[in-house]
């Protein structure tokens, strides 16, 4: 089989590219060896990402010592939770794609032959695997693996407990003695956050989609097995090259149905319904919204981790981890398990074997939290395209809700409200023009309904917003709702006071007023100025289109 490095590295005019090679350092001897990129999302900001040197490593020493020539490259990240709560959280989502453009530049500009990708945190994990699908080379995913959870007065904590906690403060619920002990103990080690937050579900659906090896998802950052699986990766890639398996031969219509079903299962961040799309979009296959629906319907709700419940990564880890999910998937044929995976094997090789160690972290499919998934699809009036609401983190009492909207056009105006006693239980908060053109970025809402659930209000109160929520968020919050308020969406047309009308088991999304009185209302709608004008975010704001889209970024018709 030809390698895509012979166009930088055979024949007489490849000299000058010869002797850049020279320049960097590398023999004669390793340019006759399959060229591989380590796309290292390293760095020093994002705490999911400071162990990521060792595992680079780690890949390095293992792509050299099977017969590859390693070269690191880098990919940013940005750290949602630093992110979150002021402009930052602009710059989040829209990282995913230049992700995806910047890894698919370097792949093809240096004609690798093969890649090992090392992401951690939210969007860098769809960001490589939307390049990965792209650039179609053989490649395998290693990710920096979950951080501990952190522990005080003798319990478990992560990340949400700290925004959650900043509410209790506000409500005279906690001193702020308790906020500072939270502060010091609530994020203990390197890692992705210890919840089934969005870099976690992601890391777990890597697995599940077969990009990332059996481990990916759930051993814990510090761990030296993390340091084992990386090398691992790094012989991985060179088994694919040899067997000539690609992303695309990998990442299938029945791989993302798997994925969807341990989306399900595992009850992960409604973040995932952004990427799955998106990333299946590069993969020239379609997952649309309905289809989601559909798996939920038949797949039962097997974990509550934080923030639905009290166990963490390091549980599910030990419990077996996703193969121990897919263990019980497989009692009731939800899994396709014929799918190729980067092990160079099947799902049903790999998961041969595995099975339930805890069935208090991963419940029996016959005694599930749930009949059905962990995320639902919402439709109405007030979503026509549709919502999204991780309905295994609602609570029984608001699964169906009827209030009074209480109306904000941005996320700061919503916070100032909350924390200053201006909603009231009962209350439909609504949080609009922050969709993926509105915001423009489609900022999550953790500090909104952390303040809501950290005051006492998170059984009484819902939130719904054309933007998105981390995985960390919990409690009646329905995000992604389509058409968003900056095209039209009947979003924009709610007033303060309407009833809104939600029910989940039934999957819809209305507000009570009549088709008449939206018609008036939105005849006598105008679009707003765009809050950015200039740079990244003014371009990403002409190209991307809706939540339900999974956001992917498209060139507007003429």
């Amino acid at each position: 089989m030809a390698m895509n490095s012979e166009r930088v590295f055979k024949g007489l005019q490849q000299a000058p590219h010869r002797s850049l090679f020279n320049a960097l350092g590398f023999t004669e001897e390793e340019r006759n060896k399959p060229l591989i990129g380590i796309v290292s999302s390293y760095n020093e900001i994002v705490p999911g990402h400071m162990n990521l040197d060792k595992i680079t490593e780690a890949v390095k020493l293992a792509v050299a010592e099977a017969g590859g020539m390693p070269v690191v490259v880098p990919a940013i990240a940005v750290c949602d939770g630093i992110a979150m709560g002021h402009i930052g959280m602009k710059y989040s989502l829209v990282t995913r794609d230049l992700i995806a453009d910047s890894t698919e530049c370097l792949a093809i500009a240096h004609a690798f032959d093969g890649m090992v990708c090392i992401p951690n945190c939210d969007k860098n994990v769809p960001g490589l695997l939307m390049a990965a699908a792209r650039v179609n080379i053989p490649t395998v995913f290693v990710s920096g693996g979950p951080m501990l959870a952190g522990r005080i007065d003798g319990h478990k904590t992560s990340l949400s407990s700290l925004f959650e906690a900043v509410g209790s403060v506000s409500a005279g619920k906690m001193t702020e003695e308790k906020l500072c002990e939270y502060e010091e103990k609530g994020c203990p080690t390197c890692g992705s956050c210890s919840g089934m937050y969005t870099a976690n579900s992601m890391n777990c659906l890597t697995e599940t989609i077969g990009m990332g090896l059996p481990g990916n998802g759930t051993i814990p950052a510090v761990y030296s097995a993390r340091i084992r699986l990386a090398k691992k990766a790094g012989y991985a890639v060179m088994k694919l090259i040899e067997k000539n398996i690609r992303p695309r031969d990998i990442m299938t219509k029945d791989a993302f149905m798997n994925a969807l079903a341990l989306d399900m299962a595992l009850g992960c961040s409604t973040n995932t319904m952004l990427h799955l799309p998106a990333i299946a979009h590069e993969a020239g296959v379609d997952i649309n919204m309905e289809v989601a629906n559909e798996v939920s319907s038949r797949t039962p709700n097997l974990c509550h981790l934080a923030p639905a419940g009290p166990t963490y990564m390091e549980d599910l880890n030990e419990a077996g981890g996703v193969p121990a999910v897919m263990s019980e998937l497989v009692k009731k044929d939800l899994l396709n398990l014929d799918c190729m995976t980067v092990t160079g094997k099947t799902v049903r090789e790999n998961i041969e074997g595995a099975f339930n160690k805890n069935p208090e972290v991963i419940r029996p499919i016959d005694n599930p939290y749930m009949q059905s998934g962990g995320i639902a699809v919402l439709k109405g009036n007030l979503a026509p395209d549709t919502g999204i609401v991780k309905k295994s983190a609602v609570v029984p009492e608001m699964m169906v809700h009827e209030g009074p909207a209480r109306v904000f056009d941005c996320e700061e105006d919503a916070i100032g409200a909350i924390l200053g006693g201006k909603i009231v239980a009962g209350d439909v908060v609504v949080i609009r023009y922050e969709g993926p053109k509105g915001g423009p970025g489609m900022r999550e809402m953790l500090n909104p309904t952390s303040a809501i659930a950290g005051m006492g209000l998170g059984s009484t109160v819902a939130l719904i917003t054309d933007g998105r929520f981390s995985g960390a968020s919990r409690g009646a919050s329905i995000g992604h709702v389509s058409p968003e308020a900056a095209v039209g969406g009947p979003i924009a047309l709610v007033e303060e006071g309407d009833i809104i009308s939600i029910d989940i088991p039934n999957n819809s999304l209305n507000v009570k007023v009549s088709d008449e009185e939206l018609a008036k209302r939105r005849a006598n709608w105008t679009p707003r100025e765009p809050k950015v004008t200039t740079g990244y975010l003014s371009r990403y704001r002409e190209l991307v289109t809706s939540g339900n889209r999974g956001a992917i970024l498209e060139i507007p018709r003429a």
